[in-house]
């Protein structure tokens, strides 16, 4: 007998595993950074165009608003790069199990958010 299999797919009662997790985080963060890199460029025209300009750009940026998002990008490029090396090493055959494929995604998680404290603190 086969057991009933669900008609629709609630996805709010969907529950991922952290590898799951950890790839659609990246992949977000991938998003992000691109759709940043615009405004990054744009920051980076106007702060070499002259010191008064720099100046003014280092004003606007010292506000707790913009060093939160500037913040979120940093999270965003560490996790995206920590992530891009985790499946370098999948593509390798490395870490396909099941428990080692946890173990990465606790450490991509762990790298991640602790350098962004650590560089976010030194930064701020």
């Amino acid at each position: 007998m086969r057991p009933q299999r669900p008609k629709h797919l609630n996805l709010m009662q969907i529950r991922l595993p952290l590898p799951g997790v950890v790839s659609i985080l990246h992949r977000i963060s991938g998003a992000l950074l691109f759709l940043a890199l615009p405004l990054l460029l744009s920051l980076l025209q106007r702060s070499l165009s002259s010191p008064e300009a720099f100046a003014a750009l280092g004003d606007c940026l010292s506000s707790p608003a913009a060093k939160m998002a500037l913040l979120g990008l940093l999270w965003a490029y560490l996790h995206h790069f920590c992530a891009g090396l985790r499946f370098l090493a999948l593509d390798l055959h490395w870490g396909i199990g099941l428990p080692r494929a946890r173990a990465t995604s606790w450490a991509v998680l762990a790298v991640s958010l602790g350098l962004t404290a650590l560089l976010g603190g030194l930064l701020w």
